[in-house]
């Protein structure tokens, strides 16, 4: 990657992360009740059985508790993503609310037992996004690596705030755009795919 384009990346993301990091809980907590709304509305019309989620930090909007309540009603199945080793895909393991927890690289919470699985709906969480759908993320590549590797693309909806927004962030070769980006204040989710017998 062009040294100017790796540091543009650093300040932006520094930049963005500051940001949210200064927004005061209140709006905090209605940007992910307005996230969840459009997600509830598209995954009740779409046919998605599982749903890669992601555990918040830094500031990430959190939709923990809106795909608890939709695992309840609708049966979906949950995951989370683990990095197994680093500098490779991710894998996504089976979560339920209430089972064991394990602490996974740079401490995020990941779940005990491994029950790997495929999602057909993945969220992933933005720093930044540009209007090609291309995600600015922490820099690790995780989120590339693993679309990469899947032998089947799901959904991948961009979870994050609208301040995020960038004329473009730049992609690389190796960066893989997004379907939608879902924010407090957009929502570029296609038409959902529709349930019925085939």
């Amino acid at each position: 990657m062009d040294e100017a384009v790796k540091a543009w990346r650093r300040e932006t993301r520094a930049g963005l992360l500051a940001q949210r990091q200064a927004m005061p809980p209140d709006a905090r907590q209605s940007a992910a009740r307005t996230v969840a709304a459009r997600l509830d509305e598209f995954v009740r019309t779409g046919h998605y059985s599982t749903i890669g989620l992601y555990w918040p930090i830094k500031h990430e909007i959190n939709l923990l508790p809106w795909a608890e309540a939709l695992a309840r009603r609708s049966g979906v199945v949950l995951c989370l993503p683990v990095v197994v080793a680093r500098k490779a895909p991710l894998e996504y393991w089976r979560w339920r609310q209430g089972e064991p927890l394990d602490r996974g690289i740079w401490d995020i919470p990941i779940p005990a037992s491994r029950d790997v699985v495929t999602p057909d709906l993945i969220l992933a969480p933005l720093v930044g996004f540009d209007r090609a759908n291309y995600r600015l993320g922490y820099g690790g590549g995780y989120f590339d690596r693993t679309l990469a590797s899947l032998p089947r693309r799901p959904m991948v909806i961009g979870i994050g705030h609208d301040f995020g927004a960038q004329e473009t962030i730049f992609p690389q070769p190796h960066d893989i755009p997004m379907d939608a980006v879902v924010t407090e204040q957009r929502d570029t989710l296609p038409p959902a795919r529709r349930n019925h017998d085939v």
